[in-house]
């Protein structure tokens, strides 16, 4: 097998202001593996937050593409796995490629190799960041009036009432959305008793991450005092992560670029069915290519937040949909998705 890498820039439609930081773009390396006329193609993305730079994106695929060329196909090279303690967006990277090239040669799609019958869909929240009020409930209106039922909001503001705010208009912008909220980790514990109750007025659904992460413990601990559900995103990053959190907080967010890929995520979805903890599919900002192997997952999810794609000015990959607020999977062999433009190529 030979695999090419591709670094391109993806630049979002606005700046995404969370707690924690302001993004407006970042790069993606796109690993393409062939075998036998076919490629399989996978995305990893850039992350202050993991500590992954495009440097470091480039020499992790770089070294993972080498070492799939001691497998004779694919398949075996899917079953062993890449070698090494990778990172594990590049693990999801070299897995997603090696799901899109099996299905490929199989003429099945990547669902069907996950172990699902139907191609799955879901209804995708829609993110906003911290914005005005006013700018808030302009998007709130379009997404519910483009079809989206479920919005995520970002929260975290200096001044909390500045979030509740945001929630008021949104609210009545959109008052049939569903809303989720997601502070990053920017609340205290005395913080997030006061606020939860009165998001609760407001009808929130649930919220994501409302302490920082690192003290997972004190995280279900407010999970038990919660009148809202909790669910554990930084903190529930490995399988360890999760077993640990399992039956004491009321979702955990899988994503595939921080467990491992769709094979992890699956393990992670057997590990807390029956616990009362259930699944929340999340993404970081990528394209098409980046969302799809998630996808191909979304009837595991009772809430899926697989908007990263439409959060760019410009996707270099179709293939999912989601303009509709739903995403859906393809029926195509493998990932189902086709690219629309090309970066800069170095081969591996």
């Amino acid at each position: 097998m030979k695999a090419t890498l591709r670094t391109v820039r993806l630049a979002l439609a606005e700046p995404l202001r969370i707690s924690r930081s302001t993004m407006a773009a970042r790069d993606a390396v796109w690993l393409t593996v062939e075998h036998e006329g076919l490629t399989g193609h996978g995305e990893a993305v850039t992350s202050v937050y993991y500590g992954l730079d495009t440097a470091e994106l480039e020499r992790q695929l770089y070294d993972a593409g080498l070492d799939l060329g001691r497998f004779g196909d694919p398949e075996s090279a899917l079953r062993e796995g890449p070698a090494g303690d990778r990172p594990p967006a590049v693990t999801a990277a070299v897995e997603a490629a090696l799901l899109d090239l099996c299905g490929k040669r199989s003429g099945v799609p990547v669902h069907r190799l996950l172990g699902a019958g139907s191609a799955p869909s879901a209804r995708t929240a829609r993110t906003i960041g911290i914005v005005p009020s006013e700018r808030a409930a302009a998007q709130a209106r379009s997404l519910a009036d483009s079809g989206f039922t479920v919005i995520k909001v970002k929260a975290g503001a200096p001044d909390a009432e500045d979030d509740l705010d945001r929630i008021r208009a949104i609210t009545s912008a959109a008052p049939r959305a569903r809303l989720l909220l997601d502070p990053n980790g920017a609340w205290t514990t005395g913080q997030a008793l006061q606020l939860l109750p009165r998001y609760a007025e407001l009808g929130v659904e649930a919220v994501e991450q409302p302490l920082a992460p690192g003290n997972p413990e004190a995280l279900a601990r407010l999970a038990e005092r919660s009148p809202l559900p909790l669910i554990a995103d930084e903190d529930a990053v490995t399988y360890e992560d999760v077993r640990r959190l399992a039956g004491r907080v009321h979702g955990v967010n899988v994503k595939l670029a921080k467990c491992g890929g769709p094979y992890a995520a699956l393990r992670i979805a057997e590990l807390i069915e029956g616990s009362g903890t259930e699944l929340m599919l999340g993404c970081l900002t990528a394209s098409t290519l980046g969302l799809a192997p998630a996808v191909h997952l979304a009837d595991r999810a009772r809430w899926a937040d697989l908007d990263g794609h439409l959060l760019l000015a410009d996707d270099p990959w179709s293939g999912i949909g989601g303009a509709d607020g739903v995403v859906r999977a393809s029926d195509l062999p493998g990932l189902g998705v086709r690219e629309r433009r090309v970066g800069r190529e170095d081969a591996a």
